[in-house]
């Protein structure tokens, strides 16, 4: 046989009764999901808008980075509190302070906080399915006062007056639903918030480290406080009456209708926050 007879040889199966199964397609690749957890929340005020979070970023059952910053400015009177994936957060809200400088640019003003949060959305609206995790809070003033406005990953915006996004929102709920009121001074906003997060921080494993409180005024943002959640425990403890203390009230007095700030309810529902201004009350 020649070498070139060799070479057309090609090597072949026995053949087999039984047939062969099917190849399997190959499994798409999906991202492994992680479970993220932080503490973000912001409410609005005749003031201004009050935003404060947590400064803890996890992945998974891992402590990333215990110092990180979860409140990033936009511009001089536009903040953004951020949750979800670190990374889609930084690149998204990057990439709207460009396209928000540009509108400003082309239009010859500042644009609003509806209008940011309009071009945000419809830039995640476009990316939506691809897996991208971004939970914003955009607080903000502009022409129309005081603006907040959520944003989530898959094109949603809603106007709202408070909002908490995180592991540790619907602790973080549970004071803001009983003690907010849009009338409250600043400096009970400032320990409304500071208090709101600590709780949240002292029930959430994935929330902790120190807390953040910012305040957008017409003015522009200011940084009002950097406190650490260890110092802060005693305040979350300090929120409210134990449940005899509680029926104790209830038997006595007749809580007055509807819900709000007032720093002379009766009943021992108001509780005097230690290290705020004197006279600085929490429902």
């Amino acid at each position: 046989m020649a070498l070139q007879d060799l070479l057309r040889c090609r090597p072949r199966s026995p053949s087999s009764p039984w047939p062969l199964p099917p190849p399997c397609p190959a499994p798409a690749s999906t991202p492994c999901p992680l479970p993220h957890g932080t503490t973000t929340l912001a409410f609005r005020l005749a003031q201004g808008v009050v935003a404060a979070a947590d400064t803890r970023s996890s992945c998974g059952t891992y402590v990333a980075c215990p110092a990180s910053r979860k409140v990033l400015p936009i511009h001089a009177r536009l903040l953004a509190t951020t949750s979800g994936t670190s990374a889609d957060c930084a690149t998204w809200l990057r990439a709207l302070r460009c396209q928000l400088a540009l509108r400003r640019q082309e239009d010859g003003r500042e644009p609003g906080v509806a209008e940011a949060a309009a071009l945000l959305a419809g830039g995640l609206r476009a990316q939506r399915g691809r897996g991208l995790c971004v939970a914003v809070a955009l607080c903000g003033w502009d022409r129309a006062g005081p603006g907040l406005w959520y944003v989530y990953s898959d094109g949603t915006r809603l106007p709202l007056d408070v909002v908490a996004v995180g592991s540790g929102s619907p602790y973080a709920y549970g004071l803001l639903d009983r003690a907010y009121c849009p009338d409250m001074p600043p400096a009970a906003a400032y320990a409304l918030a500071r208090c709101a997060v600590a709780h949240a921080a002292r029930r959430d494993a994935y929330s902790g480290g120190c807390v953040d409180v910012f305040h957008v005024r017409q003015s522009g943002w200011v940084w009002v406080s950097h406190s650490d959640v260890g110092e802060l425990g005693g305040l979350a403890r300090a929120l409210g009456p134990t449940e005899e203390e509680d029926m104790e009230g209830a038997e006595q007095t007749t809580p007055p209708a509807g819900r709000g700030w007032d720093p002379h309810s009766a009943g021992g529902l108001g509780v005097v926050i230690p290290g705020t201004p004197c006279g600085t009350s929490l429902l």
